[in-house]
């Protein structure tokens, strides 16, 4: 399902999310409309990303909100 977040600077961002287990990790690998990929995942309350991706803090703080929002709501 695509999803899409307004930061805090005005910029739109589209993407879609998959969950996934890598290890014993639940992650969430999110695809941007430009090709890009990541995987984020939660440490405690926290949402952080592999060491290789490059978000910016106040992007993973969105998309993490963004999937504890479609987690209330499945649940």
């Amino acid at each position: 399902m695509s999803y899409e977040i307004l930061l805090a600077d005005g910029v739109v961002i589209l993407f879609q999310i998959t969950a996934a287990t890598f290890k014993t990790w639940k992650v969430w690998n999110v695809k941007f409309t430009d090709g890009r990929e990541v995987m984020l995942y939660k440490c405690g309350t926290e949402w952080v990303q592999r060491n290789e991706d490059h978000l910016d803090n106040a992007a993973i703080i969105a998309i993490g909100k963004c999937i504890d929002s479609i987690g209330q709501r499945k649940g």
